[in-house]
């Protein structure tokens, strides 16, 4: 074997050297093993740049003094010093000689021009203290220590080089001379560079990506020349930098160039979409944006606006704990008014603060608005936070209003799905940066989740009893009102919400608590969706009756208030649900006293949450209806039980809950699903884990307009015909179509059991007609203008609405088809708690190991059936074909490059089965064996008549690609196998061996690159 195998660190260490001073342009300081006093600020070199900056001796002295005081201020933490010492290097130092001339400047380093400081490196650089060390490789600048490097050879783990980074910073080895060290480095041959700064603990060590298709050198020499040319250096340093609430912290990948996509935007005056996976830190690069801005346009001020207290509430936490200066406006009134002023620069505000009360028509109030537009002082740069729920609707039109000449960038962890992407590329304009959820996993930014479906069997204990106390309660009932009854309690919320089933939940949740790892040693906690408020009560209570009892908080956006119950009393001595809830919440904050500024409710919510985060043994469970599902950073959170039907947007932030890392006995963030979500789990993950569609991106493109031409002409269409039968079915009610001539004519005589019977038909037209128009009106409300209706139409068509709302009111009052539910809450409650049974939850998922990226992305076809259904029939035919859909066409798509020819060939195929299946519906068997077959050849890789002589894949892949000529196939499959160089691929040389046998063969470069592209893909070459 070779002898460069298994090289010494030192022959590393030689290279890294030679490629810092040749490649970079660093000076070589020598070898300081032998050197005495060195130190982390090297007076003789710092004080050389400084009088080569112009400044006076007495100045530079005092300038050093300052920076010295500061980095060893002994009363003070390692995180403090360096923090202070920072501030000086960032800001410099303010100087005064003479008391009659004013201050002057000194700055350390100079950020605007990197050509002009010193950089330079040492090897071996001995330090003194309690117990010497001599950390490989130290990078300076004008002689203060920026960087310590620790290079491991191949046979010694990276993590060795972090654990000596480590335990160089504890008190008893060196931790002075890391007072002005800014990023540190670890490094091998084998696993390349990873970085972090002090006190990054050694999971959190992060690792850059960039350029990935170069891969002419080692990952460790490409990834130093990355970071540490000199400009890029530079910029870390000044800009991507941040000291939050006791921890340094640097960027990871997708942030620095998030940041600088957005600077290049900012220059321009453009606006445009972030979109940051769940749990990647999109507040570090909102703050680390906002700075930039701040600092380097001169008029700007920056506006974070959010849509929910809490969030409101975490953006303000973020930036004052990151040291940024930022005024949260109290009131609309408030904001106007500091927009009006050019401080403060930095502010945040809900968007709902924008609204205005009593404004009748918020169409024509808008258009005043943009008229006179409000006065704004500064450029303004608005920052809307989970910008997917803020795009659309009144609101959002009416702060564009406001702030007409703002620049509006949105950040949101979820991509944009077809619904919310005409609106919300509109309103902020294309993708400034994109970082997906697997590529977050893929990174270890976050976690993967697995996923698990329990299944809660129901059944009816006696249908006689339900039909016996059915029939009592509702004497003297109508035979519609009984009916209305019925459809209000028969649905299926209704049944699972039955108290039988809701105890076997909680029996589940507390099992879980008492077997699985991290739940069952009080590391990790976790969160129950409740489908409504109602129900979210009626767990809580159930979980008091636990040994949860004083460790499980409800967290709903419900507010105790005494008029709930007003209308509520039904004189029965039963309670409704409205009575439900007010009497759970009168029980949970008697004793609760409200903190300042705060209700009872927020202050028994802000105590849960944070002793949720901080001491989840004593806070092992949270119910949540909505809240808390969207920016809600618990690290501690390891399952999320779900209970609620949820999808989209929605769901992928809730399950994501669970994906924060938090020790290294968190390995996923787990999902159990009571309400068969699956699918919508992995159409979001899918969705949430691919490519982005840029064609959308411009909304000045026709794709764009045609979409919204389409929504809107389609939109009026419907409201248009809405219109029309609402005409239709008033026409005839005589003049002066009053009330009691519309009574008369769709009722008869009330008072005639025969008559109301006669008319029952012309009722129920009427109440689907004023559906219809209702629905109709709602689809287009926000963008009746656009639709080219008139303010005349506007004003009529508002009119018509509450009038056909009023009449439909009305029939239904002289009808007596008008039931008030709350009088037989509490006996349908009943009937349902005490008739309704429920079993133990069966796990009814196959793959509750498996993550869902391996699963959902990363499936194969045939597995991908036999794991979701095994032997059993689904249920549902259209979602199991749904389901091998999805999988053969990411199969096609991910295995595309390894045999271009035949997955065109398969996708083509698949179109056709799909098309089979939509003309066919009756067939699904037929179908299904298709599918299956289909299936199968996609994963052997085969077409159905391929040569007995093509074995492998690879022969196979040939075949396909060569126009289906065996014999040369087989040639090349030979020649290959022959001459292949061993560990050819990623090295040019050897990868030319085997360029130049294709070549002798093909005779054309063109063809030789396509083949080449296939022969890489397949191993066996």
């Amino acid at each position: 074997m070779s002898d460069v195998i298994g090289k010494s660190e030192k022959v590393t260490q030689n290279r890294i050297i030679d490629l810092f001073i040749n490649e970079l342009g660093f000076h070589y300081l020598g070898n300081w093993s032998e050197r005495k006093g060195n130190s982390n600020i090297e007076e003789e070199f710092l004080t050389k740049y400084l009088n080569k900056n112009g400044y006076s001796k007495e100045k530079i002295n005092v300038a050093i003094n300052k920076l010295k005081t500061e980095a060893n201020n002994y009363n003070r933490t390692l995180y403090q010093n360096n923090k202070e010492v920072y501030s000086l290097l960032r800001y410099g130092a303010s100087v005064k000689i003479d008391v009659t001339k004013s201050n002057e400047t000194i700055k350390y380093i100079n950020w605007d021009d990197p050509q002009k400081n010193d950089f330079a490196i040492a090897e071996e650089v001995t330090l003194q203290g309690n117990n010497e060390r001599r950390p490989d490789l130290v990078l300076y600048i004008n002689g203060i220590a920026i960087s310590v490097i620790e290079l491991k050879n191949s046979r010694v783990s990276i993590g060795d080089g972090i654990s000596q980074l480590i335990s160089n910073q504890l008190p008893e080895f060196n931790e002075w001379f890391f007072t002005t060290t800014q990023i540190l480095f670890a490094g091998s041959d084998a696993e390349g560079l990873k970085y972090g700064t002090i006190r990054t603990p050694e999971k959190y060590y992060l690792t850059w990506k960039e350029d990935e298709q170069e891969n002419e050198r080692f990952k460790l020499d490409k990834y130093i020349l990355k970071i540490c040319e000199k400009k890029r250096f530079i910029e870390l340093l000044h800009d991507f930098i941040l000291f939050d609430g006791g921890e340094k912290k640097l960027p990871r990948v997708h942030q620095y160039f998030g940041v600088k996509a957005a600077q290049e935007f900012m220059k321009r005056r453009e606006g445009g979409i972030i979109w940051h996976t769940q749990g990647s830190g999109k507040s570090i690069v909102m703050v680390l944006l906002a700075r930039w801005i701040l600092e380097n346009i001169s008029k700007a001020r920056v506006l974070i606006i959010t849509d929910r207290q809490e969030l409101d509430a975490q953006i303000k936490s973020v930036f004052e704990s990151s040291g940024e200066s930022i005024y949260q406006t109290s009131s609309g009134i408030d904001l106007m008014s500091k927009l009006a002023l050019p401080t403060p620069r930095l502010f945040c505000s809900l968007v709902h603060k924008f609204g205005q009360r009593d404004v009748g028509n918020i169409d024509k109030f808008i258009e005043e608005i943009k008229s006179r537009p409000s006065i704004v002082v500064g450029e303004l740069f608005v920052f809307v936070d989970e910008c997917h729920r803020t795009q659309s609707g009144d609101l959002h039109d009416l702060m564009k209003a406001i702030m007409a000449n703002a620049v509006f960038v949105g950040f949101t962890g979820t991509p944009l799905l077809k619904n919310d992407k005409n609106k919300t590329l509109d309103a902020f304009g294309k993708y400034i940066h994109t970082y997906k959820f697997s590529e977050a996993v893929a990174d270890k930014v976050i976690l993967d989740l697995l996923y698990e479906a329990r299944d809660i069997d129901q059944r009816l204990s006696s249908v006689e009893k339900i039909d016996a106390w059915f029939d009592a309660k509702t004497r003297g009932l109508n035979s519609w009102q009984k009916d209305e009854l019925k459809k209000q309690w028969s649905t299926m919320q209704r049944v699972l919400s039955s108290r039988s089933r809701m105890e076997k939940v909680v029996a589940d949740i507390v099992f879980d608590f008492g077997v699985k790892p991290r739940l069952n040693n009080n590391r990790g906690n976790a969160i129950l969706v409740a489908a409504s408020i109602f129900e979210a009560c009626k767990y809580y209570e159930l979980f008091q009756k636990t040994v949860f009892k004083g460790n499980c908080a409800i967290v709903t956006s419900y507010n105790l208030d005494k008029r709930d119950t007003t209308k509520e009393e039904t004189g029965a001595n039963t309670e409704t649900d409205r009575q439900v809830i007010y009497n759970t919440y009168f029980e949970l904050l008697k004793n609760v006293q409200a903190l300042p500024n705060l209700s009872k409710t927020e202050t028994y919510e802000a105590k849960a949450k944070d002793k949720f985060k901080k001491e989840p043994a004593n806070m092992k469970l949270l119910v949540v209806v909505d809240k808390l599902l969207t920016g809600f950073d618990a690290p501690s959170c390891t399952y999320i039980y779900i209970d609620k039907s949820m999808q989209n947007h929605g769901l992928f932030q809730a399950i994501c809950r669970t994906n924060r890392l938090d020790g290294e006995d968190k390995v996923f963030g787990y999902i159990v699903d009571y309400k068969d979500l699956f699918k919508s789990v992995e159409k979001v993950i899918s969705v949430y884990s691919s490519e982005i569609d840029h064609s959308t991106d411009k909304i000045d493109g026709a794709d764009s307009d045609v979409l919204m031409n389409n929504r809107l002409n389609k939109a009026r269409e419907k409201l248009d015909q809405a219109l029309e039968m609402m005409f239709l079915i008033l026409e005839p009610i005589p003049q002066p179509k009053g009330e009691w001539e519309s009574i008369r004519y769709f009722c008869g005589n009330t008072e005639i059991a025969t008559d109301l019977k006669d008319k029952e038909s012309l009722r129920i037209s009427l109440y689907k007609t004023v559906a219809t128009f209702l629905r109709a009106y709602a689809n287009v409300s926000d963008d009746l203008e656009a639709a080219d209706y008139s303010q005349e139409d506007i004003t009529r068509i508002k009119k018509q609405l509450n009038q056909a709302i009023d009449l439909r009111a009305l029939i239904r009052r002289a009808s007596g088809e008008e039931l008030d539910l709350k009088a037989y809450e509490a006996d349908m409650r009943h009937l349902l708690d005490s008739y309704i049974e429920a079993s133990d939850p069966r796990k009814i998922s196959p793959f509750d190991d498996v993550p869902l990226l391996e699963l959902i992305v990363k499936s194969g076809i045939a597995e991908a059936f036999t794991q979701k259904f095994g032997n059993k029939q689904p249920k549902d035919d259209k979602s199991v074909a749904e389901v091998v859909e999805n999988n053969i066409r990411s199969k096609i798509m991910k295995e595309h490059l390894h045999d271009p020819a035949f997955f065109e060939r398969m996708s083509k195929l698949l179109d056709e089965v799909v098309k089979f299946r939509k003309e066919n519906a009756n067939k699904y068997e037929e179908y299904l064996l298709k599918v299956v077959n289909l299936a199968k050849r996609i994963q052997s890789g085969s077409a159905s008549q391929m040569p007995s002589s093509l074995q492998t894949l690879g022969q196979k892949a040939l075949y396909n690609n060569l126009g289906e000529q065996e014999e040369l196939a087989l040639t090349i499959d030979m020649t290959l196998k022959q001459v292949r160089p061993a560990d050819w691929r990623g090295v040019q040389t050897r990868e030319n061996v085997i360029k130049q046998a294709l070549y002798e063969i093909l005779k054309s470069e063109k063809e030789v690159e396509r083949i080449f592209n296939i022969v890489f893909i397949h191993k066996e070459y």
